[in-house]
């Protein structure tokens, strides 16, 4: 029986991947043919096309991605219909369907049908494919007196959520989209306007949920997204190698994948820092440190400066400079563009000085603009306006203000000694993450270079004359066709047609993903952010992210009582009533798929630690061994975690392991366990055995897991409980923990 619905499973599963071996020839073949010569037929076809070469090597790249796992899924409906659910939409040459997209209303019940509430499914059918092969089919009966006998005798049973559970990790996430349940599916199809807050604790999924989420939306409201993109933010880079194969699995590539570090165009800020360095530079009063920065280069002198220029002696008072200041701030402009209205002033001042000196009688109107050209371009007076009101960068202000201590005891008043001692370092020190945050709100309050503006304009008008160059080529392509074709047209539709070249040349030979213009583009506006461990951003991160998208269309995937960072999240509702009142709702995640029970026994402890209110989340199954928990003498610790390495080898086999200690000890760590992969190490997701800290550990899973020097993971941070938390949720079958000396209390129900 197993073999004759496997090969009847097989006999539609192949005519699925004939037609997507048909229509990924077709879009191959257009994709060709929009970048050879064009001609006006093709012009006319697609002449509604934004970009011809996106358009179709995006649809390759779509038809390519899903090849594996093709369909996953059927629906047996009441009134006898059956529907095949899959990755992409795909119909036949009658246009019947043959696989239903998962994200379609059609395909909602696959996901939410329950024997309760069936929604008119009887048989819900999991298909697993190896390659373009069926291997195996898993049903759930929904409605059983809605079956016929016929239908009862063909049932085959074992469910495909646990069968996928029980797989070894690979090193990097794998999508849902075969096992989405209930609760997340919900989740996953919520509407798009507002803030979606998704509460879960360890293992319910949050993650792949937010990533399916967004594919769902781009799929939706693909015209307002394909145009702004979706921002997706994690904790890590080691945690967006772990994601980055989900999203274009499900054939999207409208999406940027970022840690808060990379959130300034031209930086990648991985240098470390203190916890209570990123707690003070994560604080909302940051803000105004950074505003009293600028304002502490725009200076007004306390005496009078006198200079000569060619023979004219000058002077600049006070009272000058400072209604020159006065009349720059009243513009409301930021720093530099402000500066441009102080330099006007002061050289206006200037000028007078030398026209009441020479007499106003003998000096017309272009002898004045020449006098202004020459106090401009003189050395003495650039090199006082620069320092009255220099010319500003982020980079230059954040740096000068973290390094100079008198700098920083003007702007920050409210800290302590200790509190600037600890934000303070080298001018050329490299960018940690949290700097990030403070870069952007300089660029706010800072503005634009005059060099950059300048670049800028003068970019403009090469493309404008480069434009008029391509429009008039395109008229002579379309001249010369019309007329070998022998076509009789209007003059109106020649300008038609060369405009319809002139688009298609300038984005063929200049294509720019949406990906690629918003990384380079600080001021890009997303049409909709996920940000994963949402619970670590900073008060100062919560202010960047919002100006990526003033929508405030987002989904926040976290927990709180996964929090690492003292600066991180206590309360959803105290930051975003902040920014977006009575525009943020809340769902949970309560089932966790990842933890078997025992394991999550030991882990419960240390959430009632954290806080005896919480509750941690159900696990669906069981393990196969329990947890151990043991202690040695620090002489002994070394030798006993590589042995205890070993055994685990052994044990999982192919599978993954992860060793989380301290950071305080990783790197002595790393040097004496040769075969682990350090979190650093670009391959460490495919490693055998990894090396992380509790931070590098979030959102990550393993086969086994062993948490080497629990004591001293709780005492290296004020939230050092939370870290344990994480570091005791990350496996999947087995958890090992090896203490330095004595065991805490927190830790129970393992074997010791």
């Amino acid at each position: 029986m197993l073999a004759q619905e496997i090969g009847e499973e097989q006999e539609h599963v192949t005519a699925m991947y004939e037609r997507l071996d048909v229509l990924r020839e077709r879009a191959r073949g257009e994709l060709d043919r929009v970048q050879g010569e064009a001609t006006v037929g093709n012009l006319q076809a697609y002449s509604e096309r934004e970009s011809f070469t996106q358009h179709f090597s995006g649809r390759v790249h779509q038809l390519s991605a899903v090849e594996r796992g093709l369909c996953f899924g059927r629906i047996d409906e009441t009134g006898g219909e059956r529907f095949h659910i899959g990755r992409i939409g795909l119909f036949d040459e009658e246009y019947e369907a043959l696989l239903v997209d998962w994200r379609t209303p059609l395909a909602q019940s696959f996901y939410r049908a329950t024997p309760a509430a069936p929604l008119g499914v009887t048989r819900r059918r999991h298909i697993r494919l190896h390659g373009r092969t069926v291997v195996g089919v898993d049903d759930d009966v929904l409605d059983l007196d809605a079956l016929g006998a016929a239908d009862r005798s063909t049932l085959i049973g074992e469910a495909a959520l646990l069968s996928s559970l029980g797989a070894n990790r690979t090193g990097r996430m794998n999508e849902i989209v075969a096992t989405i349940q209930t609760e997340q599916d919900e989740i996953i199809r919520a509407e798009l306007p507002g803030v979606l807050v998704v509460q879960g604790g360890p293992g319910t999924g949050k993650t792949v949920v937010a990533l399916h989420r967004a594919a769902y939306l781009l799929y939706t409201h693909r015209d307002q997204l394909a145009r702004t993109g979706v921002l997706v933010v994690g904790p890590n880079p080691t945690f967006l190698r772990y994601i980055d194969q989900v999203l274009p699995s499900l054939g999207e590539t409208d999406v940027v994948l970022a840690t808060v570090g990379e959130l300034y165009p031209g930086i990648a800020a991985t240098a470390p820092e203190s916890a209570e360095a990123t707690r003070i530079k994560g604080d909302l009063a940051m803000a105004e440190v950074v505003e009293r920065a600028v304002q502490g280069f725009q200076r007004v002198p306390e005496a009078t400066i006198r200079f000569k220029v060619d023979q004219h002696e000058l002077a600049l008072r006070p009272s000058a400079v400072r209604k020159a200041k006065e009349k720059a701030l009243d513009a409301g402009e930021p720093h530099n563009p402000a500066r441009r209205v102080f330099v006007r002033r002061i050289i206006t001042v200037l000028t007078n000085q030398i026209v009441d000196t020479i007499g106003r009688q003998y000096v017309g109107a272009e002898d004045v603009e020449d006098l202004r050209k020459e106090l401009i371009e003189d050395d003495r007076v650039q090199a006082i306006l620069d320092h009255l009101w220099p010319e500003l960068t982020p980079q230059l202000l954040v740096s000068v203000l973290l390094s100079s201590p008198e700098r920083l005891a003007a702007a920050a008043p409210h800290l302590t000694d200790a509190e600037r001692a600890a934000i303070r370092r080298p001018i050329d020190a490299p960018w940690t993450p949290s700097d990030v945050p403070l870069l952007d709100e300089a660029a706010e309050l800072i503005g634009e270079l005059d060099a950059d503006v300048a670049a800028r304009r003068q970019q403009a008008a090469a493309a404008a004359a480069e434009s008029a160059d391509t429009w008039k080529y395109a008229r002579e392509v379309v001249q010369v066709q019309l007329e070998s074709e022998n076509v009789v047209v209007m003059p109106w539709e020649i300008e038609q047609f060369a405009e319809l070249v002139h688009r298609r040349t300038e984005l063929i030979e200049k294509p720019v993903t949406v990906a690629e213009r918003a990384a380079s583009d600080r001021g890009w506006v997303f049409g909709h952010v996920i940000v994963d461990e949402a619970q670590e951003l900073t008060a100062m991160d919560w202010r960047l992210l919002m100006r990526r998208c003033p929508r405030r269309s987002m989904t926040l995937v976290g927990d709180i009582a996964q929090t690492g960072s003292d600066a991180g999240v206590r309360s959803w509702a105290e930051v975003l009533d902040r920014y977006a009142p009575r525009r943020w709702r809340a769902a949970e995640l309560t089932v966790n798929y990842r933890t078997p029970t025992e394991i999550m026994t030991v882990a419960a402890g240390v959430l009632t630690a954290i806080d005896p209110l919480l509750t941690a989340p159900t696990s669906v199954r069981a393990g196969n061994s329990a947890p151990w928990l043991r202690s040695t003498r620090s002489e002994d610790f070394t030798e006993t975690l590589l042995a205890a390495i070993e055994s685990e080898r052994a044990a999982v086999g192919d599978g993954r392991i992860a060793v989380i200690a301290p950071a305080s000890r990783t790197a002595a760590l790393a040097a004496a366990l040769p075969t682990v992969a350090e979190s650093n190490d670009p391959a460490i997701l495919e490693a055998p055995v990894a090396l992380l800290d509790p931070s590098a550990a979030k959102g990550l899973e393993f086969d086994a897991v062993l948490i080497a020097d629990p004591a001293g993971i709780i005492a290296e941070s004020p939230r050092g409980l939370s870290d344990l938390y994480v570091a005791a949720t990350r496996a999947t079958k087995r958890l090992g923990v090896l203490a330095d000396g004595v065991l805490p209390d927190v830790l129970i129900g393992g074997e010791q």
